[in-house]
């Protein structure tokens, strides 16, 4: 049972605000804040290497959180300074040659489809755009037709970043699994909103941030690597840290999924990373998750009643991001308009998902995006703004 007196307390901005943009970037909870000011302070005291070396157990054990979350090993996590570069970091370590196909979805995100049209440009990959089926998901069935000799990665969206979808990640890992190709699965906006278990998704490769919906800081991310896809990638880029030099004219990559990662590195953000992640699974991911489902399906159901309210959302099991448009009104003039009645929530552009905006006729979509820590009265608030 989620204790929203106690929570709200935590998240003091929660009293000024209605704050809706959690797939932005979520409010962080006090014990966040603190440890990392707590860091911070440690710095200004002993200087940054006395600070890290004094806390080496705390920031340790940020691997340990991180695994738990994610049911993997902790030899399996990377901590870096965002979800792109875990991305970036799985992605181009991967070896394609002419020919090679990539398999994607309608709805992937704009960072991540332009690093397959580099790839593409550059070595003469291809990339095969898997279609979606009649609810909005990607198509298991045509995922599977698709595949022959020359697919080398299929990389997925989870959770997109507008459109209210949830792919079916398991079942995609099923496929990836029987076939022998490597799956990189891109969890930034489903981390902190549902569980995640790598090993029942059946992921070789999992990126993800701080900032979303783990009530994270900015500025952290983190990737899983499956250990026995780990040995085989060699990072596209090492540092002695990453690859210790041990000899003149020899480095040795780490045996751990370290190997992504620098030495040089954001240790207060990491403190607060951490304690995120155990706040998060002290909560309990299935109740964050009922929460969630809770206040987004009063959200949809309320604007279904909104005359020129039409709600842009997909899939059997949508997520807690809720895109909609209003009839007459540009969804940056609403963003400000509910800024001023002191509701927060955000605005997605087509260029963020240009295949599914193309594919649907999207321009601009409003998107709120609730958590666990907002009220039915939040929810009612913005109902009541849109329907004016």
């Amino acid at each position: 049972m989620i204790d929203l007196d106690r929570i709200r307390a935590e998240t003091p901005a929660a009293a000024r605000r209605a704050y809706l943009h959690n797939a932005g970037a979520a409010l962080m909870p006090a014990p966040v804040l603190a440890a990392q000011v707590r860091h911070l302070e440690l710095e200004a005291e002993l200087g940054g290497y006395a600070a890290a070396a004094a806390e080496a157990g705390r920031l340790e054990g940020v691997y340990d959180s991180v695994a738990r979350l994610l049911n993997a090993g902790r030899e399996e996590i990377a901590l870096v300074e965002n979800a792109t570069v875990a991305w970036q970091m799985a992605f181009y370590s991967l070896r394609f040659a002419p020919g090679d196909r990539i398999l994607t979805a309608e709805a992937e995100y704009a960072a991540n489809y332009v690093a397959f049209l580099q790839v593409a440009r550059r070595i003469g990959a291809e990339i095969a755009v898997v279609p979606s089926d009649a609810t909005g998901e990607l198509d298991t069935a045509a995922l599977e037709a698709m595949i022959d000799a020359r697919v080398k990665l299929i990389a997925i969206t989870w959770v997109p970043t507008n459109g209210g979808l949830t792919n079916p990640a398991a079942a995609i890992g099923r496929i990836a699994r029987r076939h022998g190709i490597p799956y990189l699965l891109d969890a930034c906006q489903a981390v902190g909103q549902m569980p995640v278990d790598v090993e029942a998704i059946g992921c070789d490769m999992l990126s993800a941030t701080g900032r979303k919906f783990l009530r994270g800081p900015r500025g952290t991310g983190f990737l899983y690597v499956r250990r026995g896809l780990l040995q085989r990638l060699e990072p596209p880029m090492i540092d002695h840290f990453a690859a210790p030099w041990v000899a003149r004219e020899e480095y040795r990559l780490r045996d751990d999924a370290r190997r992504f990662e620098t030495w040089e590195n954001n240790y207060a953000a990491r403190a607060g990373l951490g304690v995120a992640v155990d706040y998060a699974l002290g909560l309990g991911l299935e109740a964050i998750q009922a929460r969630c489902q809770a206040l987004s399906a009063r959200l949809r159901e309320g604007l279904a009643r909104i005359p020129g309210a039409v709600v842009r959302d997909l899939g059997r099991s949508p997520s807690a991001i809720v895109s909609f448009t209003l009839a007459g009104r540009a969804a940056r003039d609403m963003v400000a308009e509910a800024a001023r009645a002191g509701i927060v929530i955000g605005a997605s552009e087509p260029t963020s998902t240009r295949i599914d905006a193309e594919r649907r006729g999207l321009g601009s979509v409003l998107r709120a995006s609730p958590h666990y820590y907002n009220t039915e009265d939040e929810i009612d608030r913005l109902l009541t703004l849109c329907a004016a």
